[in-house]
């Protein structure tokens, strides 16, 4: 745990005393050194990221003089350098911010959308089945990347330092090179046949000899670093139609891609509201459509409050029933009503709304499982990669960022646009290619998320912030997919109902359903003999080895608190 620094010292004797033990008195009262987890501490503010290099250069920022805005900025770029297969400036996502001073929560929308020449069946075979290459690795697999011009609305509406120090530091990066660790090496080797199919992808991460580099070998990204330059003096006119839109266009236009000049030139990210709830006494405020995931967050939350979960216990056969069977109902109403509400009416009102759970919740049976073939989206009128990551910022002025961003599977599409560095997402696969098919992830879509020029496709990703008497509480988010909302979401269960603090909020042990396929995944570490409770209750219980990978922030008095989660190595929680 980071060591607290509880102010100069202004003078000599008493007052040097009295400063550190008003301070941990205070620190007392909301941190326990008896838990069994403990978050990382800090005074000023708090960085958490997937990746502890992207989590220092958040932190250099606040120090700075930067706000959370201009730190998260910073981390976006970097994690394009430090974590390529889910950090991205080919990609898209979604950022919450609060801001301190006016007290108002805005979602910063920049999904990546569907190419003007985008169609509805763009994806299928003639005999009408769905073609996973064109979806998955290849150049229409692609939607027009949001990144850049998401990370350059927040910066000038909501930033403080100028744009070429917050591109600066994944420049650095880029020019010099990172040092291989074992996830590179890992994800590199899980991904190796898909690297080697682009030239231009086998250039950047692998030897001219095609050989694989080494642990602790360093590896440089020269073409990325001069396209971060162009952007740094540029802005994003330089991605969206000077060089770097050139050369995408091109790249598309020689290998029987869509996306076109004229494509990027018109890409805008949308400012918008967040959806609200209330649980026990907090408020929720997390993603609206085109994610899904921020509507079934609140959704299930509002399920869960007509049970005495507290009493129940935290991660008891009968409370994770209950949260089974809430997620159950959640996913079944994902697949029929929710998608890019600019091209869907979609009911969110009704969805998020108190007396919906309550209909919803009267049909749970408390001992037994619904097998999902009885559960119907509620009548009342495909899954993004583990690939995705998150991070999350408080500053010291009050100011908090979570984001979600991605590329969709591990190294998005595979496909590196030459003489860019810059990786494509294969974002299109969100989209339902075939009314009633699964996605690449077993999710199930219909009308609601079918393909259109310029529509988004449907998301889970849900950065969230809760807050407790008016007040930022936590900020939190994740990757993994479906499996993202509901990792999540048993963060807030843990804190909200159980207490915990961040850090035993993110080390429990997790489930996740889908409605669709019909099983309940629970992570290793859940007790054999609440395993056999579920299985008796009618639950089709499958061991997998992690859900999600949360990243979250907490603020309480004077003091910042922020947690990594150890289900992805090299993540890392830094304040000062």
């Amino acid at each position: 745990m980071q060591r607290l620094k509880f102010g100069r010292i202004l003078a000599a004797g008493l007052l040097v005393l009295v400063l550190p033990l008003t301070a941990t008195a205070q620190l007392k009262n909301i941190y326990s050194q008896r838990d069994r987890f403990h978050p990382e501490v800090g005074s000023h503010g708090m960085v958490v990221s997937q990746e502890k290099t992207a989590s220092n250069i958040g932190v250099d920022i606040l120090k700075k003089g930067g706000n959370a805005v201009d730190a998260a900025i910073a981390i976006g770029f970097a994690l394009a350098v430090t974590l390529p297969r889910a950090g991205n400036i080919g990609g898209g996502g979604f950022m919450m911010v609060h801001l301190a001073k006016t007290g108002e929560t805005v979602v910063i929308d920049y999904r990546e959308k569907a190419p003007a020449q985008a169609h509805r069946d763009m994806y299928l075979n003639p005999d009408g089945t769905v073609n996973r290459h064109l979806l998955e690795a290849h150049h229409l697999a692609s939607g027009i990347p949001g990144t850049v011009a998401g990370l350059w609305m927040a910066h000038e509406k909501y930033g403080r330092l100028p744009w070429k120090d917050l591109v600066a530091p994944a420049i650095k990066l880029a020019e010099r090179g990172i040092l291989i660790n074992n996830d590179h090496v890992f994800t590199i080797t899980k991904g190796k046949k898909r690297l080697k199919e682009f030239e231009a992808t086998r250039k950047m991460f692998f030897k001219a000899d095609g050989s694989m580099y080494k642990l602790g070998e360093r590896i440089a990204f020269p073409d990325l670093a001069g396209s971060l330059k162009l952007i740094a003096e540029q802005g994003p006119s330089a991605f969206y139609e000077g060089e770097i839109a050139q050369k995408i266009a091109a790249d598309m236009q020689a290998n029987g891609g869509i996306i076109s000049l004229d494509d990027l030139k018109n890409y805008k990210p949308v400012l918008r509201e967040p959806v609200r709830g209330t649980y026990r006494g907090f408020e929720v405020v997390s993603m609206p459509p085109p994610s899904a995931g921020g509507i079934q967050i609140i959704q299930i939350l509002n399920i869960l409050e007509n049970y005495p979960l507290q009493e129940y216990g935290s991660n008891t056969a009968q409370t994770l029933h209950l949260i089974a069977e809430a997620m159950r109902r959640s996913f079944a109403d994902r697949g029929q009503y929710m998608g890019d509400a600019d091209y869907w009416p979609v009911p969110v009102e009704t969805l998020v709304s108190k007396a919906y759970a309550g209909k919803l919740s009267r049909d749970i049976n408390t001992d037994r499982a619904t097998p999902s073939w009885q559960v119907k989206p509620g009548e009342f009128m495909n899954k993004e990669s583990d690939e995705t990551t998150h991070f999350s910022v408080m500053d010291e002025e009050g100011n908090v960022v979570t984001n979600t961003y991605t590329l969709n599977f591990s190294f998005g599409s595979g496909i590196v646009v030459p003489g860019t560095g810059i990786l494509l997402n294969n974002e299109m696969d969100d989209f339902s290619a075939k009314a009633g098919a699964k996605n690449a992830y077993g999710l199930l879509g219909g009308d609601a998320n079918a393909i259109q020029p310029g529509k988004k496709p449907l998301s889970s990703m849900c950065p969230t912030i809760v807050f407790k008497n008016g007040k930022p509480l936590l900020a939190t988010g994740s990757p993994g997919g479906p499996r993202l909302t509901t990792a999540t979401l048993q963060v807030l269960i843990n804190v909200m109902d159980f207490g915990m603090n961040i850090a035993a909020a993110t080390n429990a042990p997790r489930i996740h359903h889908q409605w669709m396929p019909d099983r309940l995944r629970v992570e290793k570490g859940l007790s054999q003999d609440t395993i056999d409770i579920l299985k008796n209750m009618g639950h089709d219980v499958r061991v997998t080895n992690t859900i999600g990978s949360t990243q979250t922030v907490m603020r309480k008095g004077k003091f910042f608190f922020g947690a990594s989660d150890p289900r992805r190595p090299g993540a890392a929680a830094k304040g000062y």
